[in-house]
């Protein structure tokens, strides 16, 4: 059962950006409070409200970056058979702990929704998708999508080869997520749901700072002549 003074919180600030309701304080004992039933009503329909701002683009741009992230969970676990360098192992296992959260994240917005749930498949260095939409639905004509032939190439390299081509492809898969993000807040209508704007935001700040890390461990790597 919803608590009254967890209700009572909940309802203030869904009202204060959709509406000028009143809601008195549970505890003040005033005899125009609302009963318990009322205010779960009035919650439940608030939160309903708030998911019903969502757009196919916003669904489109879930469905797509669940699989853009399982790319980048592959290209990282390769980082422990290639014997990259300690400080890609790193950065390796954050991307890996990160994506893995953010794509749950993403399937949980997906299934609140009512809408298909992509789910990820990764056999070595195959990618499936599965899901009623995302079957239809082509990964690797997304932007910062590797191709067959350079995953292949990274997953082949070792040593400090892996380092450096591990670094300049997650820089361009993630400057495709962000490109991702910036093309989903450039359509109308999307964006509008504030989980949606909160997950891609979230997103697009992620990548840019890790892209900015990638970019500085690039050039120390060519600054000691590792390239």
């Amino acid at each position: 059962m919803i608590s009254r003074i967890f209700l009572a919180t909940a309802l203030l600030l869904l009202s204060a950006c959709a509406g000028t309701e009143t809601i008195t304080d549970p505890q003040a004992g005033s005899s125009s409070d609302m009963d318990m039933s009322e205010m779960e009503e009035l919650f439940n329909q608030r939160q309903e409200e708030a998911r019903s701002r969502y757009s196919q683009a916003d669904v489109d741009f879930m469905s797509g970056m669940i699989g853009h992230h399982a790319q980048a969970l592959i290209m990282s676990e390769l980082s422990e058979e290639a014997g990259a360098s300690g400080p890609i192992r790193i950065l390796t296992a954050r991307i890996i702990n990160a994506q893995k959260d953010e794509i749950a994240t993403m399937q949980k917005w997906l299934e609140d929704r009512g809408q298909p749930v992509p789910q990820v498949h990764i056999d070595g260095l195959n990618l499936m998708v599965h899901g009623a939409e995302s079957d239809h639905m082509d990964h690797t004509n997304m932007p910062g999508m590797l191709s067959k032939e350079q995953l292949e190439e990274l997953a082949s390299a070792k040593g400090a080869d892996f380092d450096r081509l591990f670094l300049t492809y997650m820089i361009q898969h993630h400057e495709g997520a962000t490109s991702m993000v910036d093309m989903l807040f450039k359509t109308d209508g999307a964006g509008n749901d504030e989980l949606s704007f909160k997950i891609a935001s979230d997103i697009n700040v992620d990548q840019l700072t890790e892209i900015a890390r990638m970019e500085l461990m690039l050039e120390e790597m060519k600054s000691t002549g590792q390239n």
